[in-house]
């Protein structure tokens, strides 16, 4: 009998372990209904630029539950842009490849887009309805022929506690914000606002100026077919964002001279906020996404750990932009082996819960429409819609952006003035 008894409270105690254990086939299925044959056995290839994807293996295993025979890689090719379109004809091509919305009409790229699948075609069963509307990218003919996996946008960390400690309210419009860094300033703080500023690239002038020029143009089509032109009649839509990274640097909100000592835009960017004394650092998304892996690097922060958020810059009386824009896409490689295995792959792949947990894994800014399973992005999830700009959408081009974004430096640097800057809107590289 007491055999017996302890065979049955162990059995009673197994149930409830495997409950709560790792998932299993039946679960994951519960969530993706398989379209093929479970058992198929062949290989399915990513190819990138990224030196590892940790995030896109854990949906490797993931998949693997359901198809165990599949056998799934993520492969880095060197100089990824060029070997991309040779990669695409060789004996091991990719079934799925990193793409960017930059390569559709880009002559040097027509060999790569020739290859790229129709994902919006609904024999494929893909949810495009996942994704936000304005990162979704069509081509001339109206074919979806890139789907995003990783989103970006720009703004600024802000140091949550840094604010109560000191009785202020985080600014969500430009006249707060030119009193909330008032407000710091009195308190014995040099520089409210931080952020890289020793070159054009990534420079946070552009983080400031690029929204805000975005903007102008997206209320006025003329204008931004100018921009796109390079038209220098089209250096008068840059004034008020150039005036704003002016007024910030002038009104004593930002010490240059302090942010020339930050020696890059990513980890020293985070480091440098981690000491805790930064109330806002201006930085892009895809700084941010290095947030959650240096927290435990920095002794400051490790010490004396803060509750931090990332939010648009409050560039107007209206509030901020959220400019909504592709950080990484993926395509399919219409004539790889395994298509089918492969768009299942991928079928599987865009959901809100894959898209998500990739994500946050890499704490980048999810492609779907829920910013709030990551508080640090959360905030972005509040701005109206009427201040979403897609610039993909929109339509705007490489080439102006590097207009902006060298003016916005030389402006804020002083090496020249804002009408100096108006004028020679072309001449930028």
């Amino acid at each position: 009998m007491k055999k017996i008894l302890c065979i049955i409270l162990a059995l009673c105690m197994a149930v409830p372990l495997t409950a709560c254990g790792g998932k299993t086939q039946e679960n994951t299925a519960a969530e993706f209904t398989p379209a093929l044959d479970t058992d198929t056995s062949c290989s399915i290839t990513v190819a990138g630029s990224y030196d590892n994807f940790e995030a896109l293996e854990t949906e490797f295993d993931r998949f693997n539950e359901i198809y165990p025979n599949v056998q799934l890689s993520y492969v880095k090719l060197d100089d990824y842009n060029n070997v991309l379109g040779t990669a695409l004809e060789g004996n091991d091509k990719p079934n799925i490849f990193f793409s960017y919305a930059w390569m559709i009409g880009n002559e040097k790229y027509d060999s790569v887009i020739a290859h790229m699948e129709e994902l919006s075609d609904s024999a494929l069963g893909l949810d495009l309805d996942c994704i936000r509307p304005g990162l979704i990218n069509h081509d001339a003919e109206g074919r979806v022929l890139l789907v995003p996996v990783f989103s970006r946008t720009y703004g600024m960390l802000v140091n949550n506690d840094l604010f109560e400690k000191e009785g202020l309210s985080i600014p969500t419009t430009w006249t707060e914000l030119m009193a909330v860094c008032e407000g710091f300033r009195s308190k014995g703080y040099a520089s409210p606002m931080m952020g890289y500023s020793l070159e054009s690239s990534s420079c946070f002038m552009n983080t400031v100026a690029y929204p805000l020029f975005a903007a102008t143009l997206a209320d006025n089509p003329e204008a931004l077919a100018l921009a796109n032109e390079l038209d220098p009649a089209a250096g008068e839509y840059m004034r008020p964002a150039l005036e704003a990274v002016e007024q910030l640097i002038g009104n004593g909100c930002i010490d240059l001279g302090a942010c020339d000592k930050i020696e890059d835009n990513y980890s020293e960017v985070i480091m440098r906020f981690f000491e805790g004394d930064v109330p806002m650092m201006i930085c892009t998304g895809d700084t941010v996404s290095g947030t959650k892996k240096r927290e435990s690097q920095s002794e400051a922060f490790t010490s004396a750990p803060f509750d931090y958020s990332f939010l648009p810059i409050p560039m107007t009386d209206d509030g901020g932009y959220f400019i909504d824009s592709p950080s990484l896409e993926f395509s399919v490689n219409k004539n790889c082996d395994d298509l089918e295995m492969t768009n299942e792959f991928m079928r599987f792949l865009i959901t809100n819960k894959a898209l998500n947990e990739m994500a946050s894994v890499k704490r980048l800014v999810t492609p779907t429409s829920d910013l709030s399973f990551d508080s640090v992005y959360a905030p972005f999830g509040q701005v109206p819609a009427d201040r979403i700009i897609s610039p993909e959408v929109l339509g705007i081009k490489d080439p102006l952006t590097v207009q902006i974004r060298v003016a916005a430096f030389r402006v804020g640097t002083g090496e020249i003035t804002v009408d100096e800057a108006v004028a020679m809107y072309g001449s930028f590289e």
